[in-house]
Protein backbone atom coordinates (compact mmCIF):
# COMPACT_ATOMS: atom_id res chain seq x y z
CA UNK A 1 0.00 0.00 0.00
CA UNK A 2 2.81 2.51 0.88
CA UNK A 3 4.57 1.45 -2.50
CA UNK A 4 1.57 1.67 -4.15
CA UNK A 5 0.92 5.87 -2.70
CA UNK A 6 4.90 6.55 -3.70
CA UNK A 7 4.90 5.44 -7.04
CA UNK A 8 1.32 7.62 -7.65
CA UNK A 9 3.38 10.68 -6.17
CA UNK A 10 5.83 10.13 -7.97
CA UNK A 11 3.79 9.97 -11.22
CA UNK A 12 1.90 13.09 -10.16
CA UNK A 13 5.12 14.98 -9.47
CA UNK A 14 6.36 14.12 -12.86
CA UNK A 15 3.11 15.88 -14.26
CA UNK A 16 3.37 18.92 -12.42
CA UNK A 17 6.95 19.11 -13.35
CA UNK A 18 5.78 18.81 -16.67
CA UNK A 19 3.25 21.27 -16.33
CA UNK A 20 5.47 23.82 -14.60
CA UNK A 21 8.47 23.56 -16.90
CA UNK A 22 5.72 23.90 -19.61
CA UNK A 23 4.63 27.22 -17.87
CA UNK A 24 8.45 28.19 -17.45
CA UNK A 25 9.27 28.38 -21.04
CA UNK A 26 5.84 30.99 -21.86
CA UNK A 27 7.39 33.00 -18.61
CA UNK A 28 10.63 32.93 -20.59
CA UNK A 29 9.39 34.21 -23.83
CA UNK A 30 7.34 36.98 -22.10
CA UNK A 31 10.28 38.06 -20.30
CA UNK A 32 11.94 38.72 -23.94
CA UNK A 33 9.28 40.48 -25.17
CA UNK A 34 9.21 42.40 -22.43
CA UNK A 35 13.32 43.28 -22.42
CA UNK A 36 12.52 43.92 -26.25
CA UNK A 37 9.56 46.43 -25.47
CA UNK A 38 11.47 48.24 -22.47
CA UNK A 39 12.92 51.35 -23.28
CA UNK A 40 14.36 54.51 -21.77
CA UNK A 41 11.61 56.00 -19.07
CA UNK A 42 11.80 52.00 -17.49
CA UNK A 43 14.23 51.50 -14.58
CA UNK A 44 16.04 48.71 -16.74
CA UNK A 45 16.44 50.84 -19.37
CA UNK A 46 16.48 50.35 -23.49
CA UNK A 47 19.23 47.61 -23.19
CA UNK A 48 17.20 45.51 -20.46
CA UNK A 49 17.39 41.76 -20.97
CA UNK A 50 16.09 38.40 -19.09
CA UNK A 51 18.98 38.28 -16.47
CA UNK A 52 18.51 41.96 -15.41
CA UNK A 53 14.57 42.22 -15.51
CA UNK A 54 15.12 39.00 -12.94
CA UNK A 55 17.33 40.48 -10.57
CA UNK A 56 15.68 43.90 -10.82
CA UNK A 57 14.05 45.69 -8.11
CA UNK A 58 13.95 43.85 -4.54
CA UNK A 59 16.26 41.39 -6.18
CA UNK A 60 18.59 43.39 -5.90
CA UNK A 61 18.36 43.79 -2.49
CA UNK A 62 18.81 40.36 -1.33
CA UNK A 63 21.93 40.50 -3.79
CA UNK A 64 23.22 43.00 -2.04
CA UNK A 65 22.79 41.82 1.67
CA UNK A 66 24.27 38.69 -0.02
CA UNK A 67 27.57 40.43 -0.31
CA UNK A 68 27.86 42.42 1.95
CA UNK A 69 25.28 41.87 5.13
CA UNK A 70 23.14 44.49 6.91
CA UNK A 71 24.49 48.00 8.22
CA UNK A 72 25.38 48.56 11.72
CA UNK A 73 24.49 51.57 11.01
CA UNK A 74 20.86 53.10 9.40
CA UNK A 75 21.47 55.29 6.61
CA UNK A 76 19.62 58.52 6.70
CA UNK A 77 18.21 60.62 4.05
CA UNK A 78 19.24 64.64 3.63
CA UNK A 79 15.87 65.42 5.66
CA UNK A 80 17.59 63.39 8.26
CA UNK A 81 15.11 60.12 8.27
CA UNK A 82 15.87 56.62 7.99
CA UNK A 83 16.15 55.48 4.30
CA UNK A 84 15.50 52.63 2.56
CA UNK A 85 18.00 49.85 3.73
CA UNK A 86 18.82 46.22 3.65
CA UNK A 87 16.78 45.73 7.00
CA UNK A 88 13.30 45.52 5.06
CA UNK A 89 14.45 42.37 4.01
CA UNK A 90 15.05 38.32 5.65
CA UNK A 91 18.23 36.64 5.78
CA UNK A 92 17.03 33.19 4.19
CA UNK A 93 16.71 33.43 0.71
CA UNK A 94 20.12 35.53 0.56
CA UNK A 95 22.14 33.41 1.99
CA UNK A 96 20.77 30.04 0.43
CA UNK A 97 20.58 31.60 -3.03
CA UNK A 98 24.56 32.80 -2.48
CA UNK A 99 25.43 29.04 -0.71
CA UNK A 100 24.17 27.83 -4.55
CA UNK A 101 25.71 30.48 -6.15
CA UNK A 102 29.16 29.67 -4.91
CA UNK A 103 28.69 26.21 -6.85
CA UNK A 104 27.11 27.67 -10.12
CA UNK A 105 28.96 30.62 -10.67
CA UNK A 106 27.58 33.27 -9.13
CA UNK A 107 24.81 34.50 -7.11
CA UNK A 108 22.02 35.31 -9.84
CA UNK A 109 22.36 31.81 -10.67
CA UNK A 110 21.84 30.76 -7.02
CA UNK A 111 18.97 33.07 -7.07
CA UNK A 112 16.90 31.72 -10.06
CA UNK A 113 17.72 28.07 -8.72
CA UNK A 114 16.06 28.65 -5.72
CA UNK A 115 13.19 30.47 -7.02
CA UNK A 116 12.59 28.02 -9.61
CA UNK A 117 13.32 24.88 -7.20
CA UNK A 118 10.54 26.73 -4.38
CA UNK A 119 8.46 27.43 -7.39
CA UNK A 120 7.89 23.60 -8.29
CA UNK A 121 7.71 22.54 -5.18
CA UNK A 122 5.00 24.61 -3.99
CA UNK A 123 3.04 23.45 -6.75
CA UNK A 124 3.77 20.21 -5.49
CA UNK A 125 2.73 20.88 -2.63
CA UNK A 126 -0.55 23.04 -3.38
CA UNK A 127 -1.67 19.42 -5.11
CA UNK A 128 -0.98 17.80 -2.07
CA UNK A 129 -3.13 20.58 -0.04
CA UNK A 130 -6.19 20.83 -2.76
CA UNK A 131 -5.96 17.35 -3.75
CA UNK A 132 -8.68 16.20 -1.16
CA UNK A 133 -10.33 18.81 -0.48
CA UNK A 134 -11.76 19.42 -4.32
CA UNK A 135 -10.16 16.03 -5.94
CA UNK A 136 -7.05 15.40 -8.06
CA UNK A 137 -8.42 16.70 -11.46
CA UNK A 138 -9.26 20.02 -9.88
CA UNK A 139 -6.08 19.99 -7.64
CA UNK A 140 -4.39 19.52 -11.28
CA UNK A 141 -5.98 22.24 -13.11
CA UNK A 142 -5.70 24.58 -9.56
CA UNK A 143 -1.54 23.92 -10.10
CA UNK A 144 -1.77 24.73 -13.91
CA UNK A 145 -3.67 28.13 -12.82
CA UNK A 146 -0.94 29.06 -10.51
CA UNK A 147 2.26 27.77 -13.04
CA UNK A 148 0.95 30.41 -15.29
CA UNK A 149 -0.79 32.79 -13.28
CA UNK A 150 -0.45 36.22 -13.31
CA UNK A 151 2.56 36.35 -10.65
CA UNK A 152 4.08 33.35 -11.99
CA UNK A 153 6.88 35.66 -13.39
CA UNK A 154 8.15 35.51 -9.50
CA UNK A 155 9.76 32.22 -9.99
CA UNK A 156 12.14 33.36 -12.72
CA UNK A 157 13.11 36.59 -10.38
CA UNK A 158 15.86 36.89 -7.07
CA UNK A 159 12.44 37.06 -5.34
CA UNK A 160 12.07 35.63 -1.67
CA UNK A 161 8.29 34.68 -2.61
CA UNK A 162 8.71 31.34 -4.52
CA UNK A 163 10.44 30.08 -1.11
CA UNK A 164 8.10 31.60 1.34
CA UNK A 165 5.00 29.95 -0.25
CA UNK A 166 6.40 26.42 -0.49
CA UNK A 167 7.05 26.94 3.73
CA UNK A 168 3.66 28.25 3.88
CA UNK A 169 2.03 25.51 2.06
CA UNK A 170 4.05 22.69 3.65
CA UNK A 171 3.05 24.06 6.65
CA UNK A 172 -1.20 24.37 5.55
CA UNK A 173 -0.47 20.72 4.73
CA UNK A 174 1.09 19.79 8.18
CA UNK A 175 -1.51 21.80 9.83
CA UNK A 176 -4.62 20.19 7.81
CA UNK A 177 -3.14 16.59 8.77
CA UNK A 178 -2.76 17.93 12.35
CA UNK A 179 1.50 16.73 11.99
CA UNK A 180 2.57 19.92 14.29
CA UNK A 181 5.98 18.17 14.83
CA UNK A 182 7.47 19.96 11.73
CA UNK A 183 6.09 23.19 12.02
CA UNK A 184 8.49 23.88 14.90
CA UNK A 185 11.09 23.88 12.11
CA UNK A 186 9.05 25.21 9.58
CA UNK A 187 7.80 28.26 11.51
CA UNK A 188 11.42 30.00 12.09
CA UNK A 189 12.71 29.15 8.74
CA UNK A 190 9.27 30.99 6.95
CA UNK A 191 10.12 33.98 8.98
CA UNK A 192 13.43 34.72 8.51
CA UNK A 193 12.27 34.09 4.57
CA UNK A 194 9.81 36.87 4.79
CA UNK A 195 7.48 39.30 6.72
CA UNK A 196 4.01 37.38 7.03
CA UNK A 197 4.60 34.69 9.47
CA UNK A 198 2.56 36.97 12.23
CA UNK A 199 -0.27 36.36 10.12
CA UNK A 200 0.26 32.43 10.39
CA UNK A 201 0.41 33.08 14.34
CA UNK A 202 -3.27 34.48 13.96
CA UNK A 203 -3.99 31.45 11.84
CA UNK A 204 -3.16 29.17 14.58
CA UNK A 205 -5.19 31.15 17.34
CA UNK A 206 -8.36 31.23 15.14
CA UNK A 207 -7.68 27.62 14.27
CA UNK A 208 -7.08 26.99 17.99
CA UNK A 209 -10.97 28.76 18.82
CA UNK A 210 -12.63 26.54 15.81
CA UNK A 211 -11.04 23.41 17.10
CA UNK A 212 -12.21 24.26 20.41
CA UNK A 213 -16.38 25.48 19.41
CA UNK A 214 -15.97 22.27 17.29
CA UNK A 215 -14.95 19.50 20.28
CA UNK A 216 -17.80 17.48 20.78
CA UNK A 217 -18.25 16.76 16.67
CA UNK A 218 -14.34 16.93 16.36
CA UNK A 219 -12.30 16.27 19.81
CA UNK A 220 -9.59 17.98 20.53
CA UNK A 221 -6.86 16.10 22.63
CA UNK A 222 -4.81 17.93 25.38
CA UNK A 223 -1.56 17.02 23.30
CA UNK A 224 -3.07 18.93 20.48
CA UNK A 225 -4.18 21.71 22.73
CA UNK A 226 -0.22 22.31 23.93
CA UNK A 227 0.45 21.77 20.29
CA UNK A 228 -1.37 25.15 18.78
CA UNK A 229 -0.68 27.20 21.77
CA UNK A 230 3.31 26.55 21.89
CA UNK A 231 3.07 26.54 18.00
CA UNK A 232 1.07 30.17 18.12
CA UNK A 233 3.48 31.50 20.92
CA UNK A 234 6.42 30.39 18.93
CA UNK A 235 5.24 32.05 15.43
CA UNK A 236 4.10 35.45 17.52
CA UNK A 237 7.80 35.67 18.92
CA UNK A 238 9.17 34.39 15.19
CA UNK A 239 7.40 37.34 13.96
CA UNK A 240 8.77 39.95 16.17
CA UNK A 241 12.07 38.82 16.43
CA UNK A 242 13.75 40.28 13.83
CA UNK A 243 13.06 43.32 15.06
CA UNK A 244 14.48 42.86 17.90
CA UNK A 245 17.24 41.54 15.83
CA UNK A 246 17.64 44.97 13.99
CA UNK A 247 17.35 46.88 17.11
CA UNK A 248 20.24 45.00 18.94
CA UNK A 249 22.51 45.26 15.33
CA UNK A 250 22.02 48.90 14.90
CA UNK A 251 21.54 50.54 18.29
CA UNK A 252 17.92 51.30 17.26
CA UNK A 253 15.08 49.95 18.49
CA UNK A 254 13.11 51.22 16.10
CA UNK A 255 14.81 50.72 13.55
CA UNK A 256 13.19 48.12 11.38
CA UNK A 257 9.93 50.23 11.56
CA UNK A 258 11.56 52.99 10.75
CA UNK A 259 12.92 51.16 7.71
CA UNK A 260 9.60 50.13 6.63
CA UNK A 261 8.04 53.38 6.83
CA UNK A 262 10.99 54.47 4.46
CA UNK A 263 9.17 52.84 1.60
CA UNK A 264 6.27 55.16 2.30
CA UNK A 265 7.13 58.58 2.05
CA UNK A 266 7.68 58.76 -1.28
CA UNK A 267 3.98 58.90 -1.28
CA UNK A 268 2.66 60.37 1.89
CA UNK A 269 6.01 62.66 2.83
CA UNK A 270 6.71 62.75 6.39
CA UNK A 271 5.72 60.04 8.46
CA UNK A 272 4.58 60.36 12.14
CA UNK A 273 4.78 56.51 13.02
CA UNK A 274 3.23 53.00 12.35
CA UNK A 275 -0.21 52.81 13.33
CA UNK A 276 -1.91 49.41 12.36
CA UNK A 277 -4.19 49.67 9.68
CA UNK A 278 -3.84 53.54 8.65
CA UNK A 279 -1.52 52.29 5.91
CA UNK A 280 -4.70 51.19 3.60
CA UNK A 281 -7.08 54.02 4.74
CA UNK A 282 -4.84 56.45 4.23
CA UNK A 283 -3.73 54.91 0.67
CA UNK A 284 -7.45 54.14 -0.27
CA UNK A 285 -7.93 58.18 -0.44
CA UNK A 286 -5.11 58.94 -2.31
CA UNK A 287 -5.11 56.81 -4.91
CA UNK A 288 -8.86 57.49 -5.12
CA UNK A 289 -7.89 61.02 -5.46
CA UNK A 290 -4.98 60.72 -8.35
CA UNK A 291 -7.48 58.98 -9.98
CA UNK A 292 -9.63 62.03 -10.38
CA UNK A 293 -11.69 60.92 -8.16
CA UNK A 294 -13.29 62.33 -4.24
CA UNK A 295 -10.70 61.17 -1.73
CA UNK A 296 -12.98 60.26 1.11
CA UNK A 297 -15.16 57.68 -2.06
CA UNK A 298 -11.53 55.79 -1.40
CA UNK A 299 -12.51 54.34 2.39
CA UNK A 300 -15.75 53.53 1.14
CA UNK A 301 -14.85 51.75 -1.36
CA UNK A 302 -12.09 49.89 0.69
CA UNK A 303 -14.88 48.76 2.94
CA UNK A 304 -17.25 48.05 0.94
CA UNK A 305 -14.30 45.27 -0.94
CA UNK A 306 -13.29 44.36 2.34
CA UNK A 307 -17.07 43.04 3.22
CA UNK A 308 -17.47 41.23 -0.12
CA UNK A 309 -14.16 39.17 0.33
CA UNK A 310 -15.35 38.48 4.43
CA UNK A 311 -18.59 37.34 2.75
CA UNK A 312 -16.57 34.94 0.06
CA UNK A 313 -14.66 33.40 3.19
CA UNK A 314 -17.60 32.39 5.27
CA UNK A 315 -20.16 32.23 2.43
CA UNK A 316 -18.87 31.18 -0.90
CA UNK A 317 -19.95 27.41 -1.31
CA UNK A 318 -16.82 26.68 -3.71
CA UNK A 319 -13.97 28.63 -1.29
CA UNK A 320 -16.16 26.53 1.76
CA UNK A 321 -14.99 23.77 -0.19
CA UNK A 322 -11.61 23.79 0.66
CA UNK A 323 -11.90 23.79 4.13
CA UNK A 324 -11.32 25.85 7.32
CA UNK A 325 -7.66 25.95 7.10
CA UNK A 326 -7.41 27.38 3.66
CA UNK A 327 -9.97 29.80 4.74
CA UNK A 328 -8.88 30.83 8.14
CA UNK A 329 -5.10 31.05 6.07
CA UNK A 330 -6.57 33.83 3.81
CA UNK A 331 -8.76 35.60 6.08
CA UNK A 332 -5.52 35.63 8.41
CA UNK A 333 -3.35 37.22 5.67
CA UNK A 334 -5.96 39.73 4.61
CA UNK A 335 -6.07 41.08 8.04
CA UNK A 336 -1.90 41.14 8.35
CA UNK A 337 -1.78 43.13 5.25
CA UNK A 338 -4.51 45.44 6.53
CA UNK A 339 -2.61 46.04 9.31
CA UNK A 340 0.62 46.70 7.93
CA UNK A 341 0.91 47.29 4.74
CA UNK A 342 0.68 50.83 2.31
CA UNK A 343 -1.03 49.72 -0.91
CA UNK A 344 0.87 50.39 -4.08
CA UNK A 345 1.59 47.92 -6.99
CA UNK A 346 3.46 45.56 -5.53
CA UNK A 347 0.64 44.87 -3.46
CA UNK A 348 -0.18 42.31 -6.29
CA UNK A 349 2.65 40.81 -5.96
CA UNK A 350 1.88 40.44 -1.89
CA UNK A 351 -1.15 38.50 -2.87
CA UNK A 352 0.57 35.16 -3.85
CA UNK A 353 0.65 33.15 -0.39
CA UNK A 354 -3.47 33.58 -0.92
CA UNK A 355 -2.48 31.06 -3.70
CA UNK A 356 -4.86 27.83 -1.87
CA UNK A 357 -8.08 30.30 -2.66
CA UNK A 358 -6.88 29.19 -6.60
CA UNK A 359 -8.82 25.89 -5.57
CA UNK A 360 -11.75 27.52 -5.91
CA UNK A 361 -11.79 28.67 -9.14
CA UNK A 362 -10.13 25.38 -10.31
CA UNK A 363 -13.42 23.30 -8.56
CA UNK A 364 -16.17 23.80 -11.29
CA UNK A 365 -15.65 20.65 -13.83
CA UNK A 366 -16.62 22.32 -16.20
CA UNK A 367 -13.45 22.58 -19.06
CA UNK A 368 -14.48 25.76 -21.13
CA UNK A 369 -14.22 27.55 -17.55
CA UNK A 370 -11.05 26.06 -16.94
CA UNK A 371 -9.50 26.91 -20.49
CA UNK A 372 -10.82 30.86 -19.83
CA UNK A 373 -9.46 31.07 -16.20
CA UNK A 374 -6.08 29.52 -18.28
CA UNK A 375 -6.58 31.97 -20.63
CA UNK A 376 -7.30 35.03 -18.07
CA UNK A 377 -3.84 34.08 -16.17
CA UNK A 378 -1.80 34.37 -18.95
CA UNK A 379 -3.09 37.25 -20.22
CA UNK A 380 -3.11 38.65 -16.31
CA UNK A 381 0.60 37.03 -16.52
CA UNK A 382 1.78 39.02 -19.79
CA UNK A 383 0.20 42.56 -18.21
CA UNK A 384 1.89 42.35 -14.59
CA UNK A 385 5.18 41.33 -16.70
CA UNK A 386 4.82 43.97 -19.36
CA UNK A 387 3.45 47.28 -16.46
CA UNK A 388 6.15 45.63 -13.67
CA UNK A 389 9.05 45.03 -15.98
CA UNK A 390 8.94 46.27 -19.33
CA UNK A 391 7.33 49.74 -18.43
CA UNK A 392 8.79 49.24 -14.66
CA UNK A 393 8.76 53.18 -13.66
CA UNK A 394 9.62 54.03 -9.88
CA UNK A 395 6.34 55.20 -8.62
CA UNK A 396 3.07 53.62 -10.53
CA UNK A 397 4.96 50.60 -11.57
CA UNK A 398 6.98 48.33 -9.05
CA UNK A 399 6.47 44.85 -8.73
Amino acid sequence: MADRRLRSLASVAGIIALVYLTGRLVTTGFFALAAHLSGPTSRFGADATIGSLAMGWDGQWYWYIAAAGYPAELPVSESGQVAENAWAFMPVYPFLAQSFGTVLGGYPAGAIIVSLAAGYAASVLLFVLLRPRIGAGAALWAVVFFSNGPLAALFQMGYAEPLFLALLLAALVLLTRRSFGWLYLLIPIMGFTRPGVLAFALLLGLYGIMRWLRRRQDPLPTRQIVHIIALGVLTTVVGFSWQVIAGIATGDPASYLETELAWRRAWVGAETGFVPFSGFIEASGMWFELWGMPRALGPVVLGLLVAAVAGALVWAPSVRGLGPEIRLWSASYLVYLLAVFFPQSSLFRLLLPLTPVVGAVAAPPSRSWRIGVLAVCLLGQWWWIHEMLALGDTYFRIP
